[in-house]
């Protein structure tokens, strides 16, 4: 069993929230955990959020048992197309919602393996002995430039057009997916976040509050989110982590040994 917990914030600037998150179990046991940014403004940067979120949802929900790693890849790309499809859609038919788009980033877990998927810049990490690794990659201007070499790593970081996207969901008919295979093990934590967190709280700061286990992933979510806060909060923030359940762990250990 996994242990997991979400915080979404409006922030100390915006007037919508236009980040949607969605963590659960799926009825076959699936760990799936969802974070979306929104674009457009207001009505339809929330839009097109939460329309990522519920089709992902949706279609995965309905995964059967004992699906292969490369079974549960296919089915984690053609929910988020089908999401692209279905935004895209709304957008072209709803003059309020031209235009519309999303970041997402996905984790789709059986056990304590599985994928992520992702468009934009929403982040996934890894957590392991308070550092944390990023394991996707933005897809940003700026990081195509840093990538070419035309900007340093520190520009990178305070480049003023570091928000614009190369790529989204729903913005264009057909988009491609980034895919990354995934592992939790015992002490590490997987955290996924809007760039109100990642642009807002170094990776470092990410690491070390994401790796404190003497209080409960629940703390750590708030501490995340109000450091962001602290460190101005001009954008909504969304925080989700994931972590194996040492109870069930020690369960086991026992019944083994019994």
């Amino acid at each position: 069993m996994i242990n997991h917990i979400h915080v979404s914030h409006i922030g100390r600037v915006r007037s919508v929230n236009e980040d949607s998150v969605r963590v659960c179990y799926t009825d076959s046991g699936y760990t799936l955990g969802i974070v979306a940014d929104g674009m457009g403004g207001h009505q339809a940067g929330d839009k097109a959020s939460q329309l990522a979120v519920d089709t992902i949802f949706t279609d995965l929900s309905a995964l059967e048992k004992g699906m292969s790693s490369e079974g549960l890849r296919a089915a984690l790309s053609d929910a988020i197309l089908h999401a692209n499809d279905i935004i895209h859609r709304e957008a072209a038919n709803n003059e309020k919602y031209h235009n519309m788009g999303t970041t997402v980033v996905a984790l789709l877990l059986d056990g304590c393996s599985g994928w992520i998927g992702h468009v934009g810049d929403s982040r996934a990490y890894k957590v392991s002995e308070s550092k944390a690794i990023q394991l996707t990659e933005d897809h940003t201007l700026v990081n195509e430039l840093y990538k070419s070499g035309q900007i340093t790593q520190a520009e990178l970081e305070t480049h003023p057009r570091r928000n614009v996207l190369t790529k989204a969901l729903g913005t264009d008919p057909e988009v491609t997916v980034d895919f990354d295979p995934v592992t939790l093990a015992q002490g590490e934590v997987l955290l996924l976040c809007s760039d109100g967190l990642s642009n807002r709280v170094s990776c470092q700061h990410l690491g070390q509050i994401a790796g404190i286990q003497e209080i409960t992933l629940a703390e750590r979510a708030d501490r995340l989110l109000q450091l962001a806060l602290l460190a101005g909060g001009e954008d909504n923030i969304t925080v989700a982590l994931f972590e194996l359940n040492d109870e069930v762990l020690v369960a086991s250990i026992k019944e083994w040994d019994s």
